[in-house]
């Protein structure tokens, strides 16, 4: 395995595992967090609206949406003008969590990039966006 895939894997691993259990103090599993960003900035999203925002399959949204409302952060309701949509909305609940997401999420992003200097941090962003940019129109998001 080259350098740069055994260092990235790691790496990914690394952080998954820091988000999952930074993310879990707060009953929100890992990914979960970006579903309430964005419902954070625009509530009352389609699945498939998430799914696109975020660069998702719509399944895996679905997925996603069916446990953040068992957990009491999300509901789901039928579109009034058109039964046939579904609309993923915040409940209390998650619209109370977000101060405390955001934080748990800056002291992770400090605590990932500590060693690194603000040059670093730069570089370190765009490299990880060239990379996505790269890899994007190959690989299907699950």
């Amino acid at each position: 395995m080259s350098e740069f895939l055994s260092l990235f894997t790691r790496a990914a691993k690394l952080a998954r595992g820091a988000a999952d259990e930074t993310m879990s103090r707060h009953g929100v599993r890992v990914g979960q967090n970006l579903l309430l960003e964005a419902l954070w900035a625009t509530d009352g999203m389609t699945p498939g609206e998430l799914a696109e925002q975020l660069h998702l399959a719509t399944p895996t949204v679905v997925k996603s949406a069916a446990r953040m409302e068992t957990s009491g952060l999300v509901v789901r309701r039928r579109d009034t003008a058109d039964r046939r949509l579904v609309r993923v909305y915040l409940t209390e609940h998650g619209l109370a969590i977000k101060s405390a997401i955001e934080s748990a999420r800056e002291e992770l992003e400090q605590r990932a990039t500590a060693t690194l200097t603000d040059s670093e941090r730069r570089v370190l962003l765009r490299s990880l966006r060239k990379i996505i940019d790269q890899l994007a129109d190959v690989t299907p998001m699950v």
